[in-house]
């Protein structure tokens, strides 16, 4: 059986749509379609049923489910063993959000390889589906993120949590739509957004990662929401100012490990990040 097709079919059964699917894997809805249908033949039945609401799991779709998953880790763990140069015993993977990476996560990373030296290390950069999506095929061992989704085999663990404040390159300068850089930091943040300024009619400038929206405020001016702990030696400097009447939003950040993971490794690496940032 070719693994992408059971790739394939887990981004499926995760997201409920051919179209999403493709999307996470990079690929087009036709080429989605095809594996799915090239894996129905190779077992013998349906596993998806198509309306208009996306795609949903019929009763051989979901006794599958299992083994597909089983299948792409097998593959993925077998491809990191057997590439892993003799030095190392294991090889763990971690992926994040880049704004978590940004100070919360450096110094912890760059001390893993003196604590671990007979640990190999892969450091990520992602959004919540790719990310998702990599923790569910046990290609991420280890994932952090603001907006996870709950799965039967991950353990979501609090990690940190955001302090947005509205900061801006001029002390006199208002909360304007012309003059504001949105950055998203996911669906909770919008939701938050939307309810403190309802009329607000949307952003001229809308970035997805928060050092590009701050390289944009530093260079053209403009005001935008940042985590509290990536702007306060610039706000120390008067290279910005916090805006004082701005709601102040909070966003969680939580770690992501597999039920099925290395635990004299993995528990031990998310103990010495949270305790790093407590």
């Amino acid at each position: 059986m070719n693994v992408e097709h059971a790739r394939t079919f887990l981004a499926v059964a995760d997201t409920g749509s051919f179209v999403a699917a493709a999307e996470r894997l990079h690929i087009t809805q036709s080429t989605v379609s095809a594996r799915i249908a090239a894996l129905e033949t190779t077992l013998g039945a349906r596993v998806f049923v198509r309306n208009r609401s996306g795609a949903v799991l019929t009763n051989s779709g979901r006794r599958f489910l299992g083994y597909a998953g089983q299948l792409v880790r097998t593959l993925e763990r077998a491809r990191q063993d057997i590439g892993l140069p003799k030095q190392f015993r294991a090889r763990i993977v971690i992926g994040a959000r880049m704004g978590l990476w940004d100070g919360a996560m450096i110094d912890w990373f760059a001390s893993l390889a003196r604590d671990y030296p007979a640990v190999s290390f892969r450091a990520e950069i992602g959004f919540e589906p790719d990310l998702m999506q990599g923790l569910i095929d046990g290609r991420i061992d280890i994932g952090l993120m603001y907006t996870p989704q709950r799965r039967p085999n991950l353990s979501v663990i609090p990690f940190l949590t955001e302090r947005l404040v509205m900061v801006t390159s001029d002390r006199d300068l208002d909360m304007r739509p012309e003059a504001y850089i949105h950055v998203d930091w996911g669906p909770e943040f919008d939701t938050q957004f939307s309810a403190s300024f309802p009329e607000f009619p949307g952003p001229a400038v809308t970035v997805n990662i928060g050092w590009l929206g701050l390289q944009c405020l530093e260079k053209n001016g403009g005001c935008g929401y940042f985590p509290e702990r990536l702007v306060r030696s610039r706000i120390s400097e008067g290279a910005l100012f916090v805006l004082p009447d701005a709601p102040v939003f909070e966003l969680p950040a939580w770690v992501l490990i597999r039920e099925d993971r290395n635990k004299s490794l993995v528990d031990a690496m998310v103990d010495g990040l949270r305790g790093a940032v407590s």
